[in-house]
């Protein structure tokens, strides 16, 4: 990434000082503690001034539509203090000048307001562009005291420069000139429209900073979410086969049961023939009972033995459920390219109750043709799950891998019959749009849409299948 430098600086508000002398500041927003957003309006017009002070990329530019949409900003319910301080001084007030101040990434917007008494007052927005040393700070122009800033910082942070309400603001010292910069960064974007350019340039940066950032904070929940079903999948299945006794218990009854005229009542153990097995077997008795009540004692664990084992298996299915669905929120997390689809999968989890940018529309769902055919592809469950209840029609063909995760692909026949190049193509996209690893063969399975069920309360995207004929990829 190359940073910002004076003369991009300079150039930018070369190209946008007609707008910004004689503007009126309209409102002010702090999405975070590093991002700002000022609405100024003038000679009709009404921009977007968007301040990053975040020391891996910060920058100044006014936003435009497509960069706005890619930064994915929130603005809080409740606003920042330093928010509420630039509202109460300088929300509503006239820009009289903008300077860039010469050799420095300082960009200074001067404000004419008015204070408690009616009198005029002249206030300077001072945006320090430098690295991790960003900042914001606005101060009273004529006694150059500082009002606020964006971040304090006293004596033991530095001991060159202190910034905090109440002293003197001063510039920053002057850096040596080996450090200045050769090449502008504008001229290296080749920009025609200098503020365009670095818009692209900053939204895709911080566009692909998100992602990385939203996509560990999807993995590391949704890992620990797996981990735990896998242990609980793992703990259960190893009970069943250390304790699953509960063939022996009916056995053992019925061998009781068959030998009552052996009279062995009250006894501690008594010896039968196992025609079964064709062997003599001695079965351990309560001696405080006969031997028809040990008999029912065995039946009566072996019932209780039986329930366990079914509600076991019962829990195991949901498990597996569960695991299966995981599965498939880690691959779409992987598969997500944009900010739109990772919110899908919090709002998914329940996580973007919050986030009111969330909006409950038609997700977007990848499609290619093949030879006159539509073929559809889901990237993550909520694209998985329009594909099955809303795309998908009686006769289309619908493909997955078997036990993997991975999308569901989708053929559209429209009244034509696909033949088996077709169906192998989509088989090889059901293969590749999946969590298997590369080198080895993985069945793919498909059937017709209308063999596909959605079981009741199930997760998104989760169905159920017959009918299926499976391929090796």
């Amino acid at each position: 990434m190359i940073n910002l430098d004076y003369l991009t600086l300079k150039a930018l508000l070369d190209e946008n000082i007609d707008f910004l002398i004689g503007g009126r500041l309209q409102k002010i927003q702090q999405p975070t503690r590093r991002d700002f957003i000022l609405s100024i309006r003038n000679q009709r017009e009404s921009r977007k001034l968007y301040i990053n002070i975040n020391p891996a990329f910060y920058h100044l530019v006014f936003m435009t539509p497509d960069g706005e949409k890619r930064r994915r900003l929130v603005i809080p319910k409740q606003p920042p203090m330093f928010c509420m301080l630039l509202r109460k001084y300088i929300e509503g007030a006239r820009i009289t000048d903008a300077v860039a101040v010469e050799n420095e990434r300082i960009f200074e917007l001067h404000f004419e307001c008015y204070d408690e008494l009616a009198q005029t007052r002249s206030l300077c927005l001072c945006i320090e562009l430098m690295g991790k040393h960003s900042n914001v700070i606005l101060y009273d122009r004529e006694t150059s005291l500082i009002i606020g800033c964006a971040h304090n910082i006293g004596s033991e942070k530095s001991r060159y420069r202190e910034l905090q309400g109440g002293l003197k603001y001063v510039y920053p010292p002057k850096v040596n000139e080996k450090n200045k910069v050769q090449t502008p960064l504008y001229k290296i974007l080749e920009a025609k429209n200098i503020n365009e350019a670095l818009d692209a340039y900053y939204s895709k940066i911080q566009e692909e900073v998100n992602i990385k950032t939203e996509k560990s904070k999807l993995f590391i929940l949704t890992e620990s979410k797996l981990k735990k079903v896998k242990n609980s999948l793992s703990k259960i299945e190893d009970l069943l086969k250390k304790r699953d006794k509960t063939l022996t218990y009916k056995r053992l009854g019925e061998l009781l049961t068959a030998n009552l005229y052996l009279k062995a009542d009250y006894q501690s153990s008594v010896e039968v023939f196992d025609y079964t097995e064709g062997c003599t077997l001695t079965i351990e008795l309560d001696k405080t009972k006969t031997m028809n009540e040990n008999a029912q004692k065995y039946f009566k664990l072996y019932n209780k033995s039986k329930i366990t084992k079914e509600k076991s298996a019962k829990i195991l299915e949901e498990l597996n459920v569960e695991k299966e669905y995981l599965e498939n929120i880690v691959y779409g997390i992987n598969q997500s390219e944009n900010l739109e689809e990772l919110e899908d999968i919090k709002s998914e989890l329940g996580l973007a109750e919050e986030m009111k940018a969330v909006k409950k529309s038609r997700p977007f769902v990848s499609k290619i043709e093949i030879d006159g055919f539509e073929v559809y592809i889901g990237k993550n469950n909520k694209q998985n799950d329009y594909i099955i209840s809303k795309l998908a029609k009686d006769e289309d063909y619908w493909f997955h891998t078997r036990q993997c995760a991975g999308s569901h692909v989708l053929l559209k026949v429209n009244n034509k019959e696909p033949d088996e190049k077709i169906l192998f193509e989509c088989c090889k996209l059901a293969r590749k749009y999946s969590s298997a690893s590369q080198p080895s063969k993985v069945g793919v399975i498909y059937t017709k849409a209308k063999y596909l069920r959605k079981p009741p309360a199930a997760p998104l995207g989760y169905v159920t299948y017959r009918n299926e004929k499976e391929i090796l990829i």
